[in-house]
Protein backbone atom coordinates (compact mmCIF):
# COMPACT_ATOMS: atom_id res chain seq x y z
CA UNK A 1 0.00 0.00 0.00
CA UNK A 2 1.25 3.21 -1.16
CA UNK A 3 2.21 6.02 2.01
CA UNK A 4 1.37 8.73 0.43
CA UNK A 5 2.33 11.48 3.04
CA UNK A 6 5.88 9.60 2.95
CA UNK A 7 6.41 10.26 -0.89
CA UNK A 8 5.64 13.80 -0.43
CA UNK A 9 8.24 14.33 1.49
CA UNK A 10 10.53 13.56 -1.12
CA UNK A 11 9.18 15.95 -3.50
CA UNK A 12 10.60 19.68 -2.44
CA UNK A 13 8.34 21.78 -4.83
CA UNK A 14 5.45 20.29 -3.28
CA UNK A 15 6.40 21.87 -0.17
CA UNK A 16 6.73 25.23 -1.81
CA UNK A 17 4.19 28.17 -0.29
CA UNK A 18 2.20 31.21 -2.73
CA UNK A 19 0.46 33.40 -1.00
CA UNK A 20 0.52 31.00 2.40
CA UNK A 21 -0.95 28.25 -0.05
CA UNK A 22 1.16 24.97 -0.98
CA UNK A 23 1.10 23.88 -4.15
CA UNK A 24 -1.29 21.40 -5.36
CA UNK A 25 -0.11 19.91 -8.73
CA UNK A 26 -2.59 18.28 -10.76
CA UNK A 27 -0.62 18.63 -13.72
CA UNK A 28 1.19 15.15 -14.21
CA UNK A 29 0.15 13.77 -17.73
CA UNK A 30 2.16 17.04 -18.57
CA UNK A 31 4.97 16.14 -16.54
CA UNK A 32 5.38 15.27 -13.30
CA UNK A 33 7.37 16.26 -10.16
CA UNK A 34 10.69 14.82 -9.20
CA UNK A 35 11.81 13.50 -5.93
CA UNK A 36 15.13 14.45 -4.26
CA UNK A 37 16.43 10.70 -5.29
CA UNK A 38 16.46 11.92 -8.32
CA UNK A 39 17.82 15.29 -8.22
CA UNK A 40 20.23 14.13 -6.04
CA UNK A 41 21.22 11.37 -8.61
CA UNK A 42 21.94 13.65 -11.01
CA UNK A 43 23.78 16.21 -9.17
CA UNK A 44 26.09 13.53 -8.18
CA UNK A 45 26.54 12.90 -11.94
CA UNK A 46 27.75 16.41 -12.33
CA UNK A 47 29.78 17.07 -9.22
CA UNK A 48 31.69 12.99 -8.94
CA UNK A 49 31.53 11.45 -12.27
CA UNK A 50 30.85 14.12 -15.06
CA UNK A 51 32.66 12.61 -18.39
CA UNK A 52 31.23 11.42 -21.58
CA UNK A 53 30.65 7.83 -22.05
CA UNK A 54 31.75 4.63 -24.14
CA UNK A 55 34.75 6.99 -24.81
CA UNK A 56 37.42 6.97 -21.84
CA UNK A 57 38.98 3.76 -20.20
CA UNK A 58 39.81 6.54 -17.11
CA UNK A 59 37.96 6.20 -13.90
CA UNK A 60 34.71 8.41 -14.30
CA UNK A 61 34.31 7.72 -17.37
CA UNK A 62 34.06 4.22 -16.96
CA UNK A 63 31.53 4.83 -14.09
CA UNK A 64 29.24 6.96 -15.85
CA UNK A 65 29.26 4.65 -18.88
CA UNK A 66 28.35 1.77 -16.12
CA UNK A 67 25.61 4.09 -14.90
CA UNK A 68 24.02 5.22 -18.50
CA UNK A 69 23.70 1.56 -19.18
CA UNK A 70 22.41 0.60 -15.69
CA UNK A 71 19.76 2.94 -16.51
CA UNK A 72 19.25 0.77 -19.96
CA UNK A 73 18.66 -2.04 -18.20
CA UNK A 74 16.27 -0.73 -15.29
CA UNK A 75 13.98 0.65 -18.10
CA UNK A 76 14.07 -2.97 -19.88
CA UNK A 77 13.37 -5.14 -16.77
CA UNK A 78 10.80 -2.19 -15.59
CA UNK A 79 8.42 -3.33 -19.10
CA UNK A 80 9.80 -7.11 -19.55
CA UNK A 81 12.09 -6.49 -22.30
CA UNK A 82 14.98 -9.08 -22.83
CA UNK A 83 17.96 -7.12 -22.22
CA UNK A 84 18.84 -2.94 -22.63
CA UNK A 85 19.69 -4.23 -26.14
CA UNK A 86 16.02 -3.44 -26.43
CA UNK A 87 16.30 0.05 -25.39
CA UNK A 88 17.04 2.76 -27.53
CA UNK A 89 17.09 6.31 -26.04
CA UNK A 90 15.60 9.32 -27.70
CA UNK A 91 14.54 12.60 -26.44
CA UNK A 92 10.92 11.79 -25.69
CA UNK A 93 7.80 9.21 -26.91
CA UNK A 94 7.61 12.23 -29.14
CA UNK A 95 10.72 11.65 -31.22
CA UNK A 96 10.75 7.93 -30.66
CA UNK A 97 7.52 8.01 -33.03
CA UNK A 98 9.18 10.02 -35.17
CA UNK A 99 12.16 7.92 -35.43
CA UNK A 100 9.60 5.19 -36.31
CA UNK A 101 8.02 6.99 -39.07
CA UNK A 102 10.96 8.41 -40.77
CA UNK A 103 13.30 5.43 -40.27
CA UNK A 104 11.59 1.92 -40.27
CA UNK A 105 8.38 2.87 -41.61
CA UNK A 106 9.77 5.84 -43.97
CA UNK A 107 12.04 2.76 -45.96
CA UNK A 108 9.31 0.14 -45.65
CA UNK A 109 6.65 1.39 -46.69
CA UNK A 110 4.88 1.87 -50.14
CA UNK A 111 2.20 4.67 -51.94
CA UNK A 112 -1.08 2.97 -50.49
CA UNK A 113 -0.17 1.37 -47.17
CA UNK A 114 -2.43 1.90 -44.51
CA UNK A 115 -1.76 3.20 -41.45
CA UNK A 116 -4.44 2.57 -38.50
CA UNK A 117 -4.73 4.85 -35.59
CA UNK A 118 -7.53 5.85 -33.07
CA UNK A 119 -9.50 8.98 -32.64
CA UNK A 120 -7.92 8.61 -28.65
CA UNK A 121 -4.35 9.92 -30.49
CA UNK A 122 -1.60 12.53 -28.99
CA UNK A 123 -0.29 14.63 -31.89
CA UNK A 124 3.01 12.36 -31.47
CA UNK A 125 1.07 9.97 -32.87
CA UNK A 126 -0.29 11.33 -35.36
CA UNK A 127 1.46 14.16 -37.00
CA UNK A 128 4.41 11.77 -38.08
CA UNK A 129 1.88 9.50 -40.26
CA UNK A 130 1.01 13.13 -41.70
CA UNK A 131 4.55 13.82 -42.77
CA UNK A 132 4.82 10.44 -43.86
CA UNK A 133 1.61 10.02 -45.95
CA UNK A 134 2.53 13.61 -47.55
CA UNK A 135 6.03 11.98 -48.85
CA UNK A 136 4.76 8.35 -48.93
CA UNK A 137 1.53 8.67 -50.23
CA UNK A 138 0.34 6.04 -47.99
CA UNK A 139 -3.08 6.01 -46.68
CA UNK A 140 -4.61 7.27 -42.76
CA UNK A 141 -7.47 5.78 -41.38
CA UNK A 142 -8.51 5.97 -37.36
CA UNK A 143 -10.49 3.35 -34.55
CA UNK A 144 -13.56 5.42 -33.85
CA UNK A 145 -14.93 5.82 -30.54
CA UNK A 146 -18.16 4.14 -28.89
CA UNK A 147 -20.80 6.11 -28.03
CA UNK A 148 -20.57 7.24 -24.83
CA UNK A 149 -17.03 8.02 -26.12
CA UNK A 150 -15.44 6.53 -23.30
CA UNK A 151 -13.47 3.52 -25.25
CA UNK A 152 -12.45 2.27 -28.77
CA UNK A 153 -15.00 0.32 -30.55
CA UNK A 154 -13.62 -3.09 -30.71
CA UNK A 155 -16.02 -3.80 -33.79
CA UNK A 156 -14.68 -0.96 -35.82
CA UNK A 157 -11.52 -1.46 -34.99
CA UNK A 158 -12.34 -5.38 -36.29
CA UNK A 159 -13.82 -3.73 -39.63
CA UNK A 160 -11.04 -1.60 -40.33
CA UNK A 161 -8.46 -4.32 -39.99
CA UNK A 162 -10.08 -5.84 -43.15
CA UNK A 163 -8.32 -3.51 -45.52
CA UNK A 164 -4.96 -5.00 -44.24
CA UNK A 165 -3.13 -1.98 -42.75
CA UNK A 166 0.45 -2.57 -42.65
CA UNK A 167 1.06 -0.52 -39.62
CA UNK A 168 -1.24 -0.25 -36.09
CA UNK A 169 -0.16 2.65 -34.05
CA UNK A 170 -2.03 3.43 -30.78
CA UNK A 171 -2.09 5.21 -27.21
CA UNK A 172 -2.00 2.98 -24.27
CA UNK A 173 -3.81 5.36 -22.59
CA UNK A 174 -5.46 8.76 -23.85
CA UNK A 175 -4.22 11.65 -22.04
CA UNK A 176 -7.82 13.45 -22.33
CA UNK A 177 -9.84 10.30 -21.43
CA UNK A 178 -7.91 8.47 -19.42
CA UNK A 179 -8.87 5.54 -21.53
CA UNK A 180 -6.84 1.90 -21.13
CA UNK A 181 -7.26 0.67 -24.50
CA UNK A 182 -6.65 -3.16 -24.53
CA UNK A 183 -3.51 -3.47 -25.62
CA UNK A 184 -2.78 -7.25 -25.65
CA UNK A 185 -5.99 -7.89 -27.49
CA UNK A 186 -5.21 -5.08 -29.78
CA UNK A 187 -2.06 -6.11 -30.55
CA UNK A 188 -2.99 -9.44 -31.39
CA UNK A 189 -5.76 -8.48 -33.76
CA UNK A 190 -3.59 -6.11 -35.69
CA UNK A 191 -0.55 -9.51 -35.78
CA UNK A 192 -3.28 -12.09 -37.16
CA UNK A 193 -4.32 -8.88 -40.02
CA UNK A 194 -0.46 -9.04 -40.76
CA UNK A 195 0.54 -5.38 -39.03
CA UNK A 196 2.84 -3.98 -37.31
CA UNK A 197 2.27 -2.93 -33.74
CA UNK A 198 3.57 0.25 -32.31
CA UNK A 199 2.22 1.66 -29.23
CA UNK A 200 2.61 5.36 -27.48
CA UNK A 201 3.14 4.29 -23.88
CA UNK A 202 3.81 7.62 -22.51
CA UNK A 203 0.28 7.99 -20.27
CA UNK A 204 1.08 4.08 -19.08
CA UNK A 205 4.43 3.48 -18.37
CA UNK A 206 4.55 6.00 -15.26
CA UNK A 207 0.92 4.54 -13.79
CA UNK A 208 0.81 0.98 -14.10
CA UNK A 209 2.75 -2.49 -14.57
CA UNK A 210 3.60 -3.06 -18.26
CA UNK A 211 4.84 -6.20 -19.52
CA UNK A 212 5.84 -5.85 -23.48
CA UNK A 213 6.58 -9.61 -23.75
CA UNK A 214 2.99 -10.13 -22.66
CA UNK A 215 1.48 -7.79 -24.61
CA UNK A 216 3.62 -8.65 -27.78
CA UNK A 217 3.84 -5.08 -29.43
CA UNK A 218 6.96 -4.39 -31.67
CA UNK A 219 7.55 -1.22 -30.64
CA UNK A 220 6.60 1.29 -27.77
CA UNK A 221 7.36 4.63 -27.16
CA UNK A 222 7.70 6.58 -23.47
CA UNK A 223 9.34 9.12 -21.89
CA UNK A 224 10.97 9.71 -18.44
CA UNK A 225 9.80 13.17 -17.65
CA UNK A 226 6.23 11.55 -16.83
CA UNK A 227 7.60 9.20 -14.65
CA UNK A 228 9.54 11.08 -12.13
CA UNK A 229 12.84 11.40 -14.44
CA UNK A 230 14.32 14.11 -16.31
CA UNK A 231 13.39 16.04 -19.24
CA UNK A 232 15.15 15.23 -22.83
CA UNK A 233 15.39 11.64 -22.03
CA UNK A 234 12.55 8.89 -24.02
CA UNK A 235 12.60 5.07 -24.78
CA UNK A 236 11.85 3.17 -27.42
CA UNK A 237 11.45 -0.31 -27.29
CA UNK A 238 11.92 -2.70 -29.90
CA UNK A 239 12.05 -6.25 -30.28
CA UNK A 240 15.56 -6.85 -31.25
CA UNK A 241 14.94 -8.35 -34.59
CA UNK A 242 13.17 -5.44 -36.10
CA UNK A 243 15.83 -3.09 -34.38
CA UNK A 244 18.45 -5.24 -36.19
CA UNK A 245 16.39 -4.59 -39.50
CA UNK A 246 16.47 -0.74 -39.64
CA UNK A 247 18.67 2.02 -40.20
CA UNK A 248 19.72 4.15 -38.15
CA UNK A 249 18.27 7.84 -38.72
CA UNK A 250 21.13 9.76 -37.68
CA UNK A 251 24.86 9.79 -38.39
CA UNK A 252 28.55 10.07 -36.20
CA UNK A 253 29.35 9.43 -32.93
CA UNK A 254 28.61 5.80 -31.16
CA UNK A 255 26.36 4.80 -33.62
CA UNK A 256 29.42 3.56 -35.64
CA UNK A 257 31.85 0.67 -35.33
CA UNK A 258 34.39 1.55 -37.92
CA UNK A 259 34.92 4.42 -40.37
CA UNK A 260 36.93 5.30 -43.55
CA UNK A 261 36.90 7.40 -46.26
CA UNK A 262 34.54 5.08 -48.89
CA UNK A 263 31.74 3.66 -45.87
CA UNK A 264 30.61 3.05 -42.03
CA UNK A 265 30.21 -0.04 -40.29
CA UNK A 266 27.32 0.15 -38.11
CA UNK A 267 27.57 -0.47 -33.88
CA UNK A 268 25.09 -2.83 -32.37
CA UNK A 269 22.38 -2.87 -30.67
CA UNK A 270 21.41 -0.58 -28.95
CA UNK A 271 24.08 2.03 -30.15
CA UNK A 272 23.63 2.31 -33.80
CA UNK A 273 20.36 4.21 -33.05
CA UNK A 274 22.14 7.20 -30.68
CA UNK A 275 24.39 9.40 -32.50
CA UNK A 276 26.87 11.44 -30.91
CA UNK A 277 26.76 12.29 -27.08
CA UNK A 278 23.66 11.44 -25.17
CA UNK A 279 21.79 13.28 -22.64
CA UNK A 280 24.08 11.22 -20.08
CA UNK A 281 22.32 13.00 -16.82
CA UNK A 282 18.82 12.61 -17.81
CA UNK A 283 19.55 8.80 -18.55
CA UNK A 284 21.00 8.29 -14.99
CA UNK A 285 18.52 10.48 -13.62
CA UNK A 286 15.51 8.20 -15.10
CA UNK A 287 17.51 5.20 -13.83
CA UNK A 288 17.19 7.05 -10.27
CA UNK A 289 12.90 7.30 -11.26
CA UNK A 290 12.78 3.84 -11.94
CA UNK A 291 14.20 2.31 -9.24
CA UNK A 292 11.90 5.12 -7.11
CA UNK A 293 9.06 3.88 -8.83
CA UNK A 294 10.37 0.36 -7.90
CA UNK A 295 10.80 0.59 -4.59
CA UNK A 296 7.01 1.48 -4.41
CA UNK A 297 6.17 -1.18 -6.37
CA UNK A 298 4.00 -0.39 -10.07
CA UNK A 299 1.21 -2.24 -8.32
CA UNK A 300 0.75 -0.03 -5.33
CA UNK A 301 1.12 2.99 -7.74
CA UNK A 302 -1.76 1.42 -9.94
CA UNK A 303 -3.57 0.96 -6.93
CA UNK A 304 -3.15 3.96 -5.81
CA UNK A 305 -3.85 6.12 -8.74
CA UNK A 306 -7.43 3.67 -9.06
CA UNK A 307 -8.73 4.61 -5.68
CA UNK A 308 -7.66 9.04 -5.66
CA UNK A 309 -9.02 9.01 -9.08
CA UNK A 310 -12.36 6.98 -8.14
CA UNK A 311 -12.44 9.50 -5.49
CA UNK A 312 -12.02 12.98 -7.60
CA UNK A 313 -14.08 11.88 -10.22
CA UNK A 314 -17.46 11.48 -7.29
CA UNK A 315 -16.49 14.66 -5.90
CA UNK A 316 -16.31 16.61 -9.66
CA UNK A 317 -19.50 15.22 -10.66
CA UNK A 318 -20.88 15.73 -6.86
CA UNK A 319 -20.34 19.79 -7.62
CA UNK A 320 -22.15 19.72 -10.86
CA UNK A 321 -18.92 19.75 -13.64
CA UNK A 322 -19.04 17.17 -16.61
CA UNK A 323 -16.20 14.57 -16.92
CA UNK A 324 -14.97 12.88 -19.90
CA UNK A 325 -14.42 9.42 -20.49
CA UNK A 326 -14.88 6.28 -18.30
CA UNK A 327 -16.60 7.28 -14.58
CA UNK A 328 -15.84 6.48 -11.29
CA UNK A 329 -17.24 3.21 -11.41
CA UNK A 330 -14.77 2.29 -14.39
CA UNK A 331 -11.48 3.33 -13.07
CA UNK A 332 -10.53 0.03 -13.82
CA UNK A 333 -10.33 0.64 -17.35
CA UNK A 334 -8.60 4.66 -17.08
CA UNK A 335 -5.65 6.46 -15.93
CA UNK A 336 -5.96 9.40 -13.49
CA UNK A 337 -6.29 11.90 -16.30
CA UNK A 338 -9.36 13.03 -15.76
CA UNK A 339 -10.87 15.88 -18.17
CA UNK A 340 -13.91 17.91 -17.27
CA UNK A 341 -16.01 21.30 -18.38
CA UNK A 342 -18.05 23.61 -16.11
CA UNK A 343 -20.97 25.08 -18.28
CA UNK A 344 -20.15 28.63 -18.50
CA UNK A 345 -16.83 28.34 -17.71
CA UNK A 346 -14.05 28.53 -19.91
CA UNK A 347 -10.96 26.35 -19.60
CA UNK A 348 -8.55 28.46 -19.37
CA UNK A 349 -10.67 30.74 -17.08
CA UNK A 350 -11.07 27.89 -14.82
CA UNK A 351 -7.49 27.55 -14.95
CA UNK A 352 -6.73 30.59 -13.85
CA UNK A 353 -8.32 30.87 -11.18
CA UNK A 354 -7.11 27.48 -9.51
CA UNK A 355 -3.66 28.91 -10.16
CA UNK A 356 -4.82 32.01 -8.09
CA UNK A 357 -5.11 28.91 -5.19
CA UNK A 358 -2.73 27.64 -6.06
CA UNK A 359 -3.64 24.44 -7.78
CA UNK A 360 -2.33 23.66 -11.09
CA UNK A 361 -4.42 21.94 -13.68
CA UNK A 362 -4.01 21.58 -17.31
CA UNK A 363 -6.66 23.35 -19.96
CA UNK A 364 -6.73 23.34 -24.13
CA UNK A 365 -6.47 21.06 -26.02
CA UNK A 366 -4.00 18.51 -24.64
CA UNK A 367 -2.12 18.31 -27.74
CA UNK A 368 -4.97 16.21 -28.68
CA UNK A 369 -7.35 18.61 -30.80
CA UNK A 370 -9.06 15.94 -33.23
CA UNK A 371 -9.84 14.21 -30.34
CA UNK A 372 -11.20 17.45 -28.26
CA UNK A 373 -12.44 19.75 -31.27
CA UNK A 374 -13.75 16.72 -33.74
CA UNK A 375 -14.98 13.89 -31.44
CA UNK A 376 -15.45 15.93 -27.94
CA UNK A 377 -16.45 18.83 -29.92
CA UNK A 378 -15.13 21.44 -27.37
CA UNK A 379 -12.73 24.10 -28.33
CA UNK A 380 -10.76 23.14 -24.84
CA UNK A 381 -11.58 21.40 -21.64
CA UNK A 382 -10.07 21.26 -18.78
CA UNK A 383 -8.16 18.60 -16.93
CA UNK A 384 -6.47 17.17 -13.92
CA UNK A 385 -4.44 14.30 -13.79
CA UNK A 386 -3.01 12.27 -10.33
CA UNK A 387 -0.01 10.79 -9.29
CA UNK A 388 1.60 9.02 -6.22
CA UNK A 389 2.03 12.37 -4.53
CA UNK A 390 -1.24 13.07 -4.85
CA UNK A 391 -4.35 12.31 -1.85
CA UNK A 392 -7.51 13.93 -1.13
CA UNK A 393 -6.43 16.73 0.60
CA UNK A 394 -5.31 17.67 -2.64
CA UNK A 395 -8.93 16.87 -4.52
CA UNK A 396 -10.63 18.71 -1.97
CA UNK A 397 -8.30 21.91 -2.12
CA UNK A 398 -9.41 21.73 -6.26
CA UNK A 399 -12.88 21.24 -5.74
CA UNK A 400 -12.42 24.29 -2.88
CA UNK A 401 -11.22 26.21 -5.61
CA UNK A 402 -13.88 25.09 -8.55
CA UNK A 403 -16.50 26.42 -5.93
CA UNK A 404 -13.97 29.90 -6.46
CA UNK A 405 -14.83 29.81 -10.58
CA UNK A 406 -18.48 29.39 -10.05
CA UNK A 407 -18.74 32.47 -7.54
CA UNK A 408 -16.34 34.65 -9.54
CA UNK A 409 -17.89 33.80 -12.70
CA UNK A 410 -21.44 34.19 -11.35
CA UNK A 411 -22.36 30.50 -12.51
CA UNK A 412 -24.53 29.96 -9.65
Amino acid sequence: MLDVDKVIEDFPILHEKRDSKRLVYLDSAATSQKPMQVIDKVSEYYKSYNANVHRGIYGISVKATDEYIRSKELAAKLINADSYRNIVYTRNATEALNVLALSWAGRKLRGGDGILLTEMEHHSNIVPWQMLKERKNTVMDYITLDAKKRFLDMEDFEMKLEAKPKIVSFTAASNVLGSITEMEKMTKMAHDAGAMVIIDGAQAVPHMPIDVKRIDCDFMAFSSHKMLGPSGIGVLYGKEELLDQMEPLLGGGDMIRSVDFESCTYNELPWKFESGTPNIEGAIGFGAAIEYLNNIGMDNVREHEKEITAYAIKRLRESGVIVYGPQEDQVERRTGAVSFKISGAHPHDVAQILDSENVAIRAGHHCAMPLVNQVLNEDSVSRMSFYIYNNKEDVEAAIDALAKVKKVLKLH
